[in-house]
């Protein structure tokens, strides 16, 4: 399954402090319904990212019934990303 959408970046200021993006409504019934098939607990499902140029490989994490994007430090320097930046994402689910 390959998604592709738009979000901005924020940061979550918790015990282990991130920066992600928040996948939108409409992209997130497609993940519940793979969810099953893929997580490897916690709800988390695995996925292959890019953003830019940069590709990696992380879990969505679900948050609030939807699901959020965890963009490394490293992706952010290579891509310049700042926080609130509106980010071009695809995703790649191996279902």
């Amino acid at each position: 399954m390959n998604l592709q959408f738009r979000g901005e970046l924020w940061y979550w200021r918790g015990p282990a402090p991130f920066h992600f993006v928040t996948v939108p409504d409409e992209e997130c019934g497609a993940l519940e319904a793979a969810s099953s098939l893929v997580s490897y607990g916690w709800g988390m499902i695995p996925a292959g990212v890019r953003i830019g140029a940069t590709s990696f490989r992380t879990a969505l994490f679900p948050k609030d019934g939807g699901y959020v994007v965890p963009v490394k430090t490293d992706v952010r320097r290579r891509e310049k990303l700042e926080l609130g930046d509106t980010v071009q994402v695809e995703l790649s689910i191996d279902v």
